[in-house]
């Protein structure tokens, strides 16, 4: 591992991987040597010198080490990771006309388009300004396709492209001969993409890559990382019985962000997630700054904040939105405003994250709390996009909760903390869809096939019982859908290996290929009930509310919707079915706030500020004073303890746990609960969970339960409430009919596009019902159902995280049986009956509530 210490000053987009030519003592003269003429002379003139991380992984390449490099914004990793290339290719030199054909020498993959096409903007201009022998091309979804068919006959030296178009072109009959003389394989933000089916995919196309070219070296470039050693292992080949990694240069050094959090006269919230006390402190920092990012945790949050700057745009400022559901051409048009610094302010979400020089941005403001400290080092990394100059950021808590949040990401950044998720196993469902690339590729050979995949880091524990079951799969659907013919898409020959079955199944493969499935939005339909229960016709729709919050529903739950609450009666294909309830206790109320879990790493330092009142010193009086007047009115807990409330409101009873384990885990501990208290007699009515705390309540005092030991806190949080508790609502949710579409889709057990025509939501929704229906009655052990059970544990369940914190508490559970709600449990208490309705009046009546809710709290 090589350490490099840089302070030197640098300019924005690639001349910023440069240092000035006062800097040349730090450059060892021999490693300078490894460049060509062309090069140094290049440098020269404009008064730069390569930086000594660049140089140092430039002689890692030339030695044949594949290599990581982790380095700050503004470092010139980009260039780092290009130089083994350019100065490869100009010893070689142009191609004569009349040669032997020659495939690409390096591919360079980003997790984005247009990355990929800002990068080719920026590569081409010192090569042509150098003259060197070098062609350079993009190749993405938006390429055309006589273009992508023209690369395969004359391919470019540099390919630019996404993971999606390495796999396309893996799955071609070219594809031995089109990358037999790769090089270099460039992996952009690998950080972003290794954590993801994307990665997953990208990384067995890897494995074949290597397998094509055995030469091959990689070289990684990304952020800092929680376990860079997870990455070095994802470069290279791994093989049974050992470890392998690649090299590690990281580059310290470099200005420390300037970050703060917003000091405003307005009082802060005790709940919300809109932050609208803010927008005038905000836009005043629009007026006093030359271009700045605004960034949120969602879609519709990004949406409020850019009407409401709007509303006040006395100035008539520029201000552009960009997410990813706008139009593409309308995105693009706000990216090309941003690089030619039009713009005084872009309001985004994460579709703004990743490297692309985006001109002149001298602040970035966080809307909401960030969730993660590695995502905020993420985004302040877009101001300046210098390394030795400091980024500045403030954040703009919604919530008082929020505030201690922010003040703990701000704390990691300093450190240097990092919370980055761990790559993970590789999914099933990518391994089938990469299964029948390698099919559409050439007929292989399942021992050959195995050995090239388990090199690949996320399957290397992959058993070789489990790849059998998916090559059966991908050839016959599996054993309750082997005598459909559709199914049967690759077959064995004579000769022991496998092909497809006809060219119709290569062509759906390419149409079909890819692991993003969009999760839809679905109507709310009203239904009556008639005698017996039976569910009449439909009747007026409601509105569209997120797949994601009615698939953890169970019929006969209640939730609030366009100001009424309703009974959710079941999904059929893509719309919801929901009757008028005549109960004024939403079970389940509808949920707002980001989608970004709060990571483990700042759960855990907000429990440990709220344990200390040493740390209370940087927050707010505000917030100080709410935390004291919890701790006379109830308690604080310590950094190990579990804090569980209990209290009477009008004709309920209330509990209310404080675990600090983020919103899924929360969702999924609530509904496991409710089921546990009922069997118990407390009567649950519902729920609500946000990302601190999680709210019960019901018929019954649950504080005099405990209290006369009818109700055991350590039996109701047991571990072993994820066994049978889980399956049976597992088995009466709609969670796993949803993920086990998104894994059909991915799987190509149902193709969303056919030539010509493309599958509608409800379509597909349709085909996934019937299919899981047949395989959950004759099939249950079908590796696809257990490819989406794998799925909802790591992903909207987050039952490995909530495993976590149920050994944690054992033993620590702490409780309070109070009077009347108190200071900590108010922020929660207003979540119950909430509807996602953005505007002031929504804004007003959250006050008053919280009026009542704080002076209750008070007294």
């Amino acid at each position: 591992m090589i350490i490099a210490f840089v302070n030197s000053p640098c300019r924005s987009s690639f001349s910023s991987g440069f240092h000035y030519l006062q800097n040349v003592d730090q450059i060892d003269s021999e490693t300078l040597t490894l460049l060509p003429a062309a090069f140094t002379r290049w440098f020269a003139e404009k008064g730069w010198r390569p930086r000594a991380h660049q140089l140092e992984l430039l002689a890692r390449a030339e030695a044949g080490e594949s290599t990581l490099l982790i380095a700050p914004t503004g470092a010139g990793k980009t260039l780092a990771g290009f130089l083994p290339s350019l100065t490869d290719l100009t010893r070689r030199g142009r191609i004569p006309p009349g040669s032997a054909f020659t495939g690409i020498h390096t591919l360079y993959v980003s997790p984005l388009k247009a990355l990929a096409i800002d990068i080719e903007r920026n590569l081409m201009k010192p090569v042509e300004e150098m003259g060197l022998p070098v062609t350079v091309e993009n190749r993405t979804g938006d390429t055309p396709n006589a273009k992508r068919q023209r690369q395969k006959l004359n391919p470019p030296d540099i390919l630019l492209t996404t993971p999606e178009q390495v796999a396309l072109l893996l799955a071609n009959r070219e594809a031995e001969r089109f990358f037999k003389d790769l090089k270099y394989v460039v992996l952009d933000e690998l950080h972003s993409l290794v954590t993801s089916k994307r990665g997953h995919m990208l990384s067995l196309g890897l494995a074949r890559l290597r397998r094509l070219a055995p030469g091959l070296q990689t070289i990684g470039l990304s952020a800092t990382v929680a376990e860079p050693m997870d990455l070095q292992k994802w470069l290279v080949a791994q093989h049974e019985g050992s470890e392998h990694h690649a090299g590690l240069v990281v580059v310290e050094g470099g200005a420390k962000p300037d970050i703060s959090i917003l000091s405003t006269e307005e009082r802060i919230p005790w709940a919300g997630h809109s932050a609208r006390y803010a927008i005038p402190d905000v836009y005043n920092k629009l007026v006093e700054h030359k271009t700045t990012l605004l960034f949120v945790n969602t879609r519709s949050q990004a949406e409020m904040l850019f009407q409401a700057l709007w509303t006040i745009n006395d100035d008539n400022l520029p201000i552009a939105l960009h997410h990813g559901s706008l139009d593409v051409a309308q995105r693009r048009k706000v990216e090309a405003a941003m690089a030619e610094n039009r713009l005084r302010a872009v309001v985004a979400t994460s579709t703004l994250d990743l490297g692309i020089d985006w001109g002149d941005v001298d602040l970035v403001i966080h809307v909401g709390a960030p969730k993660g400290a590695s995502r905020l080092a993420q985004r302040i990394g877009r101001a300046n996009h210098r390394m030795d100059e400091p980024s500045k950021a403030i954040l703009v808590p919604a919530n008082r909760f929020e505030v201690m949040e922010c003040q703990a990401a701000l704390d990691a950044n300093y450190i240097g903390a990092q919370d980055t998720p761990p790559v993970g196993r590789g999914a099933l469902d990518v391994l089938a869809q990469h299964v029948l690339g390698m099919a559409c590729a050439e007929p292989f050979d399942m021992l050959e096939l195995y050995d090239e995949i388990i090199s690949a880091s996320p399957y290397a524990d992959l058993n070789w019982e489990t790849f059998e079951r998916i090559v059966d799969f991908v050839a016959t659907g599996g054993y309750a859908l082997r005598t459909y013919e559709r199914y049967a898409r690759i077959r064995k020959t004579k000769e022991g290996r496998w092909r497809v079955s006809n060219p119709a199944v290569a062509q759906q493969y390419r149409l079909n290929l890819g692991t993003i499935v969009e999760s839809p939005m679905l109507n709310i339909r009203m239904v009556k009930r008639g005698e017996g229960g039976r569910i009449g016709r439909g009747g007026a729709t409601l509105g569209k509310v997120e797949e994601y919050f009615l698939e953890q529903l169970s019929p006969g739950d209640t939730f609030v919707f366009s100001g009424k609450v309703l009974r959710f009666e079941g999904i059929r294909e893509n719309e919801c079915l929901a009757s008028q309830a005549f109960s004024l206790d939403p079970k389940i109320p509808s949920y707002n706030g980001g989608k970004f879990p709060l990571s483990t790493y700042l759960a855990e330092q907000v429990r440990a500020m709220i344990a200390d009142p040493d740390r209370w010193r940087h927050l707010p009086d505000q917030v100080r004073d709410w935390l004291s007047l919890q701790n006379d009115k109830s308690m604080l807990p310590k950094r190990d303890e579990f804090l569980i409330e209990t209290f009477p409101r009008g004709s309920r009873g209330y509990m209310v746990a404080y675990p600090f384990e983020g919103r899924l885990a929360h969702q999924t501990l609530g509904m496991l609960l409710t089921r546990r208290l009922e069997r118990a007699g407390a009567k649950p009515l519902g729920f609500v969970a946000t990302d601190y705390s999680l709210a019960v309540w019901g018929l019954e005092d649950m504080g005099l339960m405990i209290g006369n030991g009818r109700l055991s806190l350590s039996d109701l949080f047991d571990e072993d409430m994820l066994g049978d508790d889980l399956e049976a609502w597992l088995d009466e949710s709609f969670l796993l009919k949803r993920t086990f579409r998104n894994c059909a889709v991915i799987a190509g057990l149902i193709e969303r596009r056919h030539p010509g025509k493309e599958k509608s939501g409800r379509q597909i929704t349709v085909s996934a019902d019937l299919i899981y229906d047949v395989l959950r009655s004759h099939e249950p052990d079908h590796i696809l159902l257990q490819a989406t059970r794998q799925d909802a544990a790591t992903g909207l369940l987050d039952i490995g995280r909530l495993g976590d914190m149920l050994r944690r508490i054992r033993g620590h559970i702490t409780h309070r049986a109070l009077d009347h709600i108190s200071p900590l449990a108010v922020p929660v208490m207003l979540e119950i009956g909430r509807e996602a309705v953005p505007g002031e009046a929504h804004d007003a009546l959250l006050a008053e509530a919280a009026d009542d809710l704080i002076a209750e709290a008070l007294a």
